[in-house]
C-alpha cells in the first residue's frame, strides 16, 4: 500500500499522513449554510472531500473512518424568516425557535442532500446542525471567559462576548498573518468596545424584534443573561469536538475559509481545551471561476447545482451529476478551476467512452479491483488528474480486446482485457464514478425505433424541421442519434445510444 501524503496548509508542506488512531480516522469539513440552494462553487469541496473520504475508507476500512460535515442553520436571514413565519407560535410557546428554523430550512436542506447524492457523494457519518449545539457553544464561551480568552462588552448593537486575539500568542499561524500587521494595516478605527480590532464575536445580543437563545455568562463574579445568537466560528469548534474530540486528524474546506473562519476555529478550540492543535492536517480546495470570470449574480454567471442538473441554463442542456463530478476532478483540488461548458463536454465524452467499454465487454468472473498506479496517484495529495489519466490507460487495454488500438503505457503492464476491466471498474468506483449506461426497457426501445423510423421517413420527404424536432426530443430524453450510410446500399441508416 502506498503511503498517504497530503499538503498541509498549517505547515505549508506535503506530509505523510499518520492518523492519531488508525482504528478511527477522523475528518471534519465545513458544510453549507442552508439559507439558499448550493451553487457550483459549493460543489467543489463536496466532491473533493468525498473522494478523500472514499480513499480513507479504502485504506483503513469503512468502519474505521468518521466523517463529519455540518449544516449551518444559525444565520441572521434564516432567523429573521423563522420569526416572520412563526413569530406568534414561538411567542406562545407552541413551537421552539429551533423547530421554526428546521421548518424554514427544510426545503433548502433537502435540496442540498439531493444535490450531494446526484454528485455521487456518500452520506457523512454525522451531519450535525448548529441549532442542536447551542448549549455546547454557551459552555465553550464560558470556558474561554474563565481562561481569560474572552470578555463581555457592549457595542452599538448590544452586548457581546468577544474572543480576545491578544490572549493567544500564535494567533494567525494558519493564515500566516501576524497580529501586529493586522493592527497596523487596519483601515478603520478600532471600535471602542474592542480591545483589539481583530477580536471576533462569540455571542451577540439580539434586538427585541430578533429571535435568539438565552446565553448565561459569568465574568468577574457577575452573571448575566444575553438573549442572542452565536457567532459564526464557534459552532464548528463545538460540533467537531462533540463528534471527533478535542484534536482530530483532518479539517477541510475551501481556501476562502482559511481566514477568518478556520483561523478563529483554531483560536477557540486550542484556548478552550489547552491544546496546541485542533486538527493535525488542514486541507483546502482552490477557488472556482465560471467561463474565466468570478462567479457572481452581477456577472450573470451565477449557477446553482440544481440548475445544472435540472435546467438548460448552462450550455443549453442538463448535466448529469457524474459529469459535474468528473469535470471537477479533472483539475487538482488545490489549483483554481475554470468551470466551463467545454470542460463539461470533455467530461461527458470521457464518461461515454468508459460507459461503452464497460457495456461492450462481457464482465468476467474477476471482481472489481483498484489499480495500484491509480491508487498511488490518489494517495499523492489526491492527484485526481493523474488518476484519471491512468483510467484512460486501463480503458485502452479493454479497447484492445474489442478491436481498438492499444498504446503508450499499456505495454508496460501486460494486463489482459479481463484484468483491465476489473481494475477500471474498481478504480472508477473508488472515485465515485460508475459510468454504466442506463438500462432501456424493451418497450421504450421499440418506441425509440419507431421514432427513428419516422425521422428517416421525414428526411426522405425533405421535412427537415420535423426530422430535427424528433432528434432534439430524443436528445432531451438522453438518446443520441448517429447517422451513417449502409456500406452496401449507400442508404442512410441511423443508430442510437443512451447519452450520459
Amino acid at each position: 500500500m502506498s503511503e498517504l501524503k497530503f499538503w498541509n496548509t498549517l505547515t505549508r508542506a506535503k506530509e505523510e499522513f499518520v492518523p492519531i488512531d488508525p482504528d478511527n480516522v477522523r475528518m471534519y469539513v465545513c458544510g453549507p449554510t442552508v439559507y439558499d440552494f448550493a451553487h457550483i462553487g459549493n460543489a467543489r469541496p463536496l466532491i473533493v472531500f468525498d473522494v478523500l473520504f472514499r480513499l480513507l475508507r479504502h485504506v483503513y476500512g469503512e468502519k474505521h473512518v468518521t466523517y463529519v460535515r455540518n449544516i449551518t442553520d444559525v444565520d441572521d436571514k434564516i432567523n429573521a424568516r423563522a420569526l416572520r413565519d412563526f413569530g406568534p407560535q414561538i411567542e406562545k410557546g407552541e413551537i421552539t425557535l429551533n423547530a421554526a428554523i428546521a421548518k424554514v430550512t427544510e426545503k433548502t436542506a433537502a435540496r442540498f442532500h439531493k444535490d450531494a447524492a446526484a454528485l455521487g457523494c456518500l452520506t457523512p457519518t454525522f451531519e450535525p446542525r448548529a441549532t442542536a449545539h447551542i448549549d455546547g457553544m454557551v459552555k465553550m464561551i464560558q470556558t474561554l471567559i474563565d481562561k481569560g480568552n474572552a470578555y463581555v462588552t457592549a457595542g452599538r448593537e448590544g452586548r457581546e462576548v468577544l474572543f480576545a486575539v491578544g490572549s493567544m500568542p500564535d494567533y494567525g499561524k494558519l493564515s500566516n498573518r501576524k497580529l501586529e500587521d493586522q493592527q497596523a494595516g487596519a483601515r478603520i478605527a478600532v471600535e471602542a468596545h474592542k480591545r483589539n480590532p481583530a477580536d471576533f464575536v462569540l455571542w451577540k445580543e439580539s434586538a427585541a424584534d430578533e429571535p435568539g437563545w438565552d446565553g448565561r455568562f459569568t465574568e468577574d463574579g457577575q452573571t448575566l443573561t444575553i438573549h442572542g445568537r452565536p457567532g459564526w466560528h464557534i459552532e464548528c469548534s463545538v460540533m467537531s469536538e462533540h463528534h471527533l474530540g478535542e484534536t482530530f486528524d483532518i479539517h477541510g474546506g475551501g481556501l476562502d475559509l482559511i481566514f477568518p473562519h478556520h483561523e478563529n476555529e483554531i483560536a477557540q478550540s486550542c484556548c478552550a481545551h489547552g491544546i496546541d492543535r485542533m486538527a493535525n492536517l488542514w486541507m483546502h480546495n482552490g477557488f472556482l471561476q465560471v467561463e474565466g470570470r468570478k462567479m457572481s449574480k452581477s456577472e450573470g454567471n451565477f449557477v446553482t447545482i440544481a440548475e445544472l442538473l435540472e435546467t438548460e441554463k448552462f450550455g443549453g442542456r442538463k448535466w448529469p451529476g457524474e459529469v459535474l463530478r468528473l469535470a471537477m476532478l479533472m483539475t487538482h483540488y488545490r489549483e483554481p478551476i475554470d468551470f466551463t461548458e467545454r470542460k463539461l463536454e470533455q467530461a461527458s465524452n470521457m464518461l461515454s467512452g468508459w460507459s461503452r467499454i464497460l457495456d461492450d465487454v462481457e464482465p468476467g468472473a474477476k471482481p472489481p479491483q483498484v489499480d495500484e498506479k491509480f491508487l498511488v496517484a490518489l494517495c499523492d495529495d489526491l492527484n485526481t488528474p493523474k488518476a484519471i489519466s491512468r483510467l484512460s490507460v486501463l480503458a485502452g487495454y479493454v479497447k484492445g480486446s474489442i478491436g481498438y488500438e492499444r498504446g503508450g503505457e499499456a505495454a508496460e503492464d501486460n494486463l489482459s482485457a479481463e484484468q483491465a476491466l476489473s481494475l477500471l471498474s474498481g478504480s472508477l468506483q473508488l472515485m465515485g464514478l460508475e459510468p454504466r449506461r442506463k438500462e432501456v426497457s424493451d418497450g421504450f426501445s421499440l418506441e425509440i425505433e419507431d421514432q427513428v423510423n419516422q425521422r428517416l421517413a421525414l428526411i426522405a420527404a425533405k421535412n427537415w424541421a420535423e426530422a430535427d424536432r424528433i432528434r432534439d426530443e430524443l436528445l432531451e430524453q438522453g438518446i443520441q442519434l448517429k447517422d451513417g450510410k449502409d456500406p452496401e446500399t449507400g442508404e442512410r441508416v441511423t443508430t442510437w445510444e443512451v447519452r450520459r
